[in-house]
């Protein structure tokens, strides 16, 4: 069994984080799971944050996709293969 997930660090999270969503929800169909978190809240909100995503389909859309995140300034996209 082969898992791939994206790794998402995006940096000044107001400014980008229009601009991944839009990135994200052309290639929704790869995503599965999908979890966002940033480190604060209310008055110690944090102007970074990090995408977790679980991919279906197949691995050079996976590539694609990374491809397409890391050429914005601010973010920084990885993906990860596992598998057991």
């Amino acid at each position: 069994m082969v898992v791939r997930l994206c790794l998402i660090l995006i940096d000044n999270r107001k400014k980008n984080a229009i601009t991944v969503q839009k990135i994200l929800t052309e290639w929704g169909c790869l995503i599965k799971t999908r979890l966002g978190i940033h480190p604060g809240t209310l008055e110690k909100c944090t102007d970074n944050g990090l995408i977790f995503l679980e991919l279906v389909g197949e691995k050079e859309k996976h590539e694609e996709l990374v491809r397409k995140l890391n050429l914005l300034s601010g973010v920084d996209a990885k993906l990860i293969e596992l598998s057991v």
